[in-house]
């Protein structure tokens, strides 16, 4: 086997053990990505059902690339693994069970800026002030508490809670959350957090649906298991409780999201949970230089709570590690500049080589200024990506109000786009209404005739328009798309705008259907073998989950590299300028609370150190202006801490020790209107589905071979019963066969998967 022959012994051990619980601890730079693909690829070439594999990561681009290595080693077989984000596969999980528990299989999955609309529109209603109940905090309090598995009712019972919401005067926050979860479960929407609440409640409360999924998903692996929250880590021992074939992989000196509620605990504590876990660890970096390796040691061995481990390499010794002092943030910012400037005239590099990392976003502006001066081109990692473009998000609101007209923030976005004379005044009477009868506005839109307002035409032609598009929906996800985009005038209306912004908008919505177009091409083939047509459900699923892909980045583009150190976990760079290293900035002021909070602000530090693959250079500025005023800064602690056979300091006043001499009930418009209906409607509400029956499947069906299946020949499928060949198409593992099913219908069934009987 080729394959485990590229691996060191510590990958190979870890690529062969398959069975039972495994952590492997993998240091920066050690080919991790390597061993979670051979590993997949070993348990392909031991026979393991690829959709008995599970494997979780934390971005697209991991899944995707990890998918893309092992169709190379193992072909086709790659695309029926379950492989994704933790998000996507749950969601697609969620999509198949969400009517266990209430909601429609359509479900609008909400993004940040359809969670915040619909918090602003709360404390609208609920008569907060939004200086004191900023939604954006109000949005991070809910999303932690949801993480840690807290609901809505459970928070409001708890008096520690009420006690601290009191003390720092916002003592309604738990009747605020209470209304975000029931006005999303009202809308038929999730938000991020909820792909993993509901999940877990989903296995929590229907056993059956659990048992499902433990049996289907032999063999789990997890990425990045250091950044896992609670409710990942409570629904992965869930999963794993009936083969305990669980293998995480991460690094805990690279915990650093401990914000977003990833719990460091989870792979310091998972021997625990896991006794006979066989621990592997990966020390060999292949990434950078010896003196970039060895001072990153030096520095996360000040960390108590760690795995200890001794991360090597064999690579050339390199430079010794450059500290600059600056007089001014501005003063930093040229010699970044220069320096960049001068390594590129040195080395040949190119301003791709090159990237500079800060704790914040707003250190940004002196190193642009100074790039700028010195035309050295540059790009702001992570800036408004594709998706985020008010007209790419209003066409997808349409689709997303076609597949749930429940999703009252895609309704109020294009209700009135393209102008169509809705107005204010009609939405909040229609919003009333609703909140009178605890129903979504639509379904009092559907209704809209019988309640008696008066000019209400254009809201009724609207309600016909948007359900002769649901009519579409099993159609081909592009025919669909396209067809909404020009009915619903949008597209007419974006070319009417002859300016360049205009142009330029009109430009990402044609991508857009692009994009849809080239989505809808691929066939998918789900678990019995039938081949389907992508639908406009398929895609919207996957458009959800992106998580801030910027499509308009083009990879080969010469520049240079800006972004905060968080933005820079998993990438490498040649040359690596660390900026800002001051104390209260780096370590953060926000960080010095406690000894947990000190070592992840020391592990973010490392995770910056080993980004650098040749030479890395380190900088600070004794002052900097903050809101307008000159502030004397101090070098960070972190530098004191780097062992200083490493480092190389320059116009430090020409000596090393210097360093250290330095550092010393209402409703939703909240009030009432005239005009309003005085019948009482009647209206059906979400209620959760009981499990559905299904035919038994035979377990002693036996498949025979389809290689000789011919036209005209009579076949048995176990779930849809007797039929007749009718086509057969294409070769190997691509041939297809349509069948004529007496009970089910006709049906396209890919022969590799199909499991016949041949009569």
């Amino acid at each position: 086997m080729d394959y485990l022959e590229t691996l060191n012994p510590s990958q190979r051990a870890a690529v062969e053990q398959l069975n039972g619980p495994v952590m492997i601890v993998a240091g920066a730079g050690s080919g991790k990505t390597r061993v979670l693909t051979y590993r997949i690829v070993h348990m392909l070439k031991h026979d393991v059902d690829p959709f008995q594999i599970l494997s979780l990561t934390f971005t697209n681009k991991a899944a995707k690339e990890m998918r893309h290595r092992i169709y190379a080693a193992v072909g086709s077989e790659a695309r029926n693994l379950w492989m994704g984000t933790f998000h996507s596969i749950f969601s697609r999980i969620l999509r198949q069970e969400s009517e266990r528990i209430g909601y429609p299989r359509n479900f609008t999955i909400y993004d940040s800026d359809d969670s915040k609309s619909l918090i602003k529109t709360l404390l609208g209603e609920l008569k907060l002030d939004d200086k004191l109940y900023k939604p954006s905090n109000m949005l991070g309090r809910i999303s932690s508490a949801k993480n840690a598995l807290i609901t809505a009712e459970q928070y409001m019972g708890n008096s520690e809670f009420e006690e601290n919401d009191a003390s720092s005067g916002r003592p309604k926050f738990g009747h605020l959350f209470k209304a975000y979860q029931d006005r999303c479960f009202r809308a038929g929407a999730m938000d991020f957090d909820d792909l993993l609440v509901n999940t877990h409640k989903l296995f929590s409360n229907h056993l059956d649906v659990l048992h499902k999924y433990q049996h289907m998903f032999r063999y789990i692996m997890v990425d990045e298991f250091q950044d896992t929250n609670h409710a990942q880590y409570m629904i992965i021992k869930k999963l794993a409780a009936v083969h305990e074939n669980v293998a995480v992989v991460g690094d805990d000196a690279q915990s650093i999201y401990a914000f977003r509620g990833a719990n460091i605990r989870n792979i310091l504590g998972f021997q625990k949970d896991f006794p006979d876990v066989k621990t592997f660890k990966l020390e060999q970096n292949y990434r950078s230089t010896q003196t970039i390796v060895n001072a990153s040691s030096s520095i996360i061995e000040k960390n108590k709570d760690q795995i200890k481990k001794k991360v090597w390499t064999s690579n050339e010794p390199g430079e010794r590690i450059r500290v600059f002092k600056a007089l001014t943030d501005n003063e930093e910012g040229k010699m970044v500049a220069s320096a960049i400037f001068q390594d590129k005239m040195n080395s040949q590099a190119l301003n791709k080589d090159f990237a500079i990392l800060y704790r914040t976003n707003a250190q940004s502006r002196s190193m642009e200024e100074a790039l700028r001066k010195l035309n050295i081109p540059y790009k702001i990692y992570g800036g408004l990506s594709f998706y985020q473009r008010k007209e790419v998000k209003d066409l997808l609101a349409y689709y997303r109000l076609v597949l749930n007209p429940n999703d009252e923030e895609a309704l109020k976005r294009i209700i009135n786009y393209p102008t169509r004379g809705i107005g204010k005044t009609s939405l909040e009477k229609i919003a009333i209404v609703a909140d009178q009868h605890k129903v979504s506005m639509w379904q009092v839109m559907e209704q809209i005739g019988q309640i008696g307002f008066k000019n209400m035409a254009a809201v009724e032609d609207f309600v016909t328009m948007i359900k002769s598009f649901r009519v579409m929906l099993e159609n081909n996800a592009y025919e669909v798309a396209m067809h909404i985009a020009k009915s619903s005038g949008v597209l007419k209306s974006l070319y009417e705008d002859k300016t360049v912004e205009g142009i330029a908008r009109y430009e990402n919505t044609e991508e857009l259907l692009n994009g849809i177009k080239e989505f809808s091409l691929e066939e998918i083939v789900d678990d019995e073998g039938v081949v389907k047509s992508r639908t406009l459900a398929d895609f919207m699923a996957d458009v959800a989950l992106l998580t801030n892909d910027d499509k308009d980045k083009d990879p080969d583009q010469d520049h240079v590299s800006l972004m905060t150190i968080h933005s820079s976990k998993g990438l490498e760079y040649k040359y690596v300028h660390i900026v800002g290293l001051e104390e209260n900035l780096f370590p953060s002021q926000l960080a010095l609370n406690s000894r947990q909070e000190l070592e992840e602000e020391r592990r973010l530090f490392y995770v910056a150190l080993t980004r650098a693959m040749k030479k890395l250079t380190l900088s600070f500025a004794t002052s900097r202006f903050k809101f307008g005023n000159i502030v004397n800064s101090e070098p960070s602690r972190f530098l004191s801490e780097l062992d200083p056979q490493f480092l190389h300091f320059e116009n430090m006043f020409g000596a090393r020790g210097n360093l250290s001499e330095q550092r010393d009930g209402p409703s939703r418009t909240g009030g009432t209107m005239s005009g309003l209906p005085k019948k009482v409607l009647t209206f059906t509400k979400p209620q959760p589905r009981a499990a559905v029956s299904q035919a038994p499947v035979d377990p002693n069906f036996e498949a025979d071979d389809t290689s000789n299946l011919a036209v005209g020949m009579k076949v048995e499928h176990q779930r849809f019963g007797a039929g007749i060949v009718s086509v057969m198409e294409g070769n190997g593992d691509n041939r297809k066969a349509t069948i004529d099913f007496e009970s089910s219908g006709k049906k396209v069934l890919v022969l590799k998967f199909a499991k016949l009987k041949i009569k």
